[in-house]
């Protein structure tokens, strides 16, 4: 066991023996190390006033993603290199590329938002040297502006990429230095604390299952981006904490002939390559979840275990047929995602379990489609979900997998529509009596985000739309369905 915290920030080792669970790493670049160029604004990662890039280990190979550093808890930077905006610089002391092309372009005004802006682009330009539009705009999905307008920030971006000069960057000729540092750092339990606040880095996923055992009542984090929340804005305690992101073991991504299992800890954004090359239907969708820096950070398994009824993944999941397995020192066990949420805030899982692997099957010839409604396209918490699994046989509908999140007090299957559509032909009129039934099958409520007589006619109106993109039909579909 260790009881220092170590990481990379910008050029210089931090070594850290008093870190408290719940110190975020915005707070420690400011207040501690005085890099002011980091801006809190939203302290929730919605307006990437805050974003930084952060290295770490994946498969041996360092990589590095904006996050947003306001809620990013410090302890889980152990072993990581993180890289604030006074790191940037081109050659010869100049400007860094992405920041020329920001001063050229004019992508600033009030300037409050523009490191953010630039970190998010410094990451797209370091992993994508020829970037289109669409890949700018969803870059920068997490970062919000209010005075200077996307469209010169977009024209700096592509500057940039025109420009180059990746392979003389600072974090190119710096990584394999970085890259053995990292590896060097031992696979051991880490401990901390300030003020009776603890935090608890496990060796391994048999390690996580002692030291929860140890700490039944403890608070499970991987990315931080709902957790993170109870700290910067609800003031909770979270002590003791125990940080998951960094188990390469939890990290893995595996295909037989089943399916995949997906460790609990993989990321939105690490898991989207198999999104785009097995389910290429439901990308846009999942490319809706959060903006970059919140993929970049956000886990599937994450996701699940903290039983949202307004979650992403698990309608998906739910639809896909998913299951979830779950650990502790008793053993292991397995379940179906669809029997996981019991009701609000109440799961299948034990004080002394965690969520280590979630499996889906392949989706095969079935149809396939996952939608979201909110008020926002990009960035923005959902109001209503809906995911679909069909499968047919000579025009006839043999199964009928459709899983509903914000409808409910937990996400779950809307089985009144699922029984309308079995047996039935694959045709305009069964899927209206889905639609019809699936108005019965939830008890929404009301709130800020819609009104409960809204989500039942959303529940009908994304079966019609289901129905009619899988007919092959044109038809405009106004951004709020």
């Amino acid at each position: 066991m260790a009881s220092e915290l170590r990481f990379l920030l910008n050029d210089t080792e931090i070594c850290l023996t008093d870190a408290a669970g719940s110190d975020t790493l915005l707070d420690f670049i400011r207040l501690k190390r005085q890099l002011y160029g980091t801006k809190e604004g939203c302290a929730e990662g919605d307006c990437g006033a805050c974003t930084v890039l952060v290295g770490r280990l994946l498969d041996g190979r360092l990589r590095y993603e904006p996050i947003n550093a306001c809620i990013r808890f410090l302890a889980s930077c152990h072993g990581c290199h993180v890289v604030t905006i006074e790191h940037l610089r081109g050659q010869d002391g100049r400007l860094h590329p992405v920041q020329q092309a920001m001063v050229d372009h004019h992508g600033s005004q009030c300037g409050f938002c523009t490191p953010g802006f630039v970190m998010s682009l410094y990451g797209l330009w370091m992993t994508n040297p020829d970037p289109s539009v669409v890949e700018i705009e969803n870059a920068l999905q997490g970062n919000l502006c209010r005075c200077t307008g996307y469209e010169p920030i977009v024209k700096a971006a592509l500057a940039a990429a025109k420009a180059g000069g990746q392979a003389m960057d600072a974090l190119a000729l710096e990584r394999d230095r970085v890259t053995e540092w990292a590896r060097a750092i031992p696979a051991a339990r880490v401990e901390s604390q300030r003020d009776g606040d603890r935090a608890i880095l496990p060796a391994d996923s048999a390690d996580l299952a002692a030291a929860l055992a140890e700490n039944p009542g403890a608070t499970i984090v991987a990315g931080a981006t709902d957790v993170g929340l109870w700290v910067t804005k609800m003031m909770r305690n979270i002590s003791p904490t125990i940080f998951i992101g960094h188990l390469p073991e939890l990290k893995q991504v595996r295909q037989d002939e089943d399916g995949f299992t997906i460790g609990a800890t993989v990321t939105y954004s690490e898991f989207e390559p198999v999104i785009a090359q097995h389910y290429p239907q439901v990308l846009d969708y999942w490319q809706r979840i959060g903006g970059w820096q919140v993929r970049n950070a956000g886990t599937i398994g994450g996701n699940i275990a903290n039983g949202s009824p307004i979650g992403e993944t698990p309608p998906l999941l739910i639809a896909l047929g998913g299951s979830v397995t779950l650990r502790s020192t008793q053993g292991i066990r397995r379940v179906a995602l669809q029997d996981f949420f019991i009701e609000y805030g109440k799961q299948d899982r034990r004080k002394d379990e965690f969520v280590e692997a979630v499996h889906i099957p392949l989706p095969g010839q079935d149809r396939i489609a996952a939608y979201k409604v909110s008020k926002r396209m990009h960035s923005d918490i959902t109001a209503t979900a809906a995911a679909f699994r069909i499968a047919t046989k000579g025009g006839t509908i043999t199964g009928a997998r459709i899983a509903f999140g914000g409808m409910d007090a937990i996400p779950r299957r809307a089985q009144g529509a699922e029984a309308a559509l079995l047996g039935q032909p694959f045709a305009a009129a069964s899927f209206e009596a889905a639609a019809i039934a699936a108005e019965s099958d939830f008890r929404p409520l009301s709130d800020w985000r819609a009104s409960a007589d809204y989500r039942r006619k959303l529940a009908g109106n994304l079966i019609r739309r289901f129905w009619l993109e899988q007919a092959g039909e044109t038809h405009r579909l106004s951004r709020a369905v």
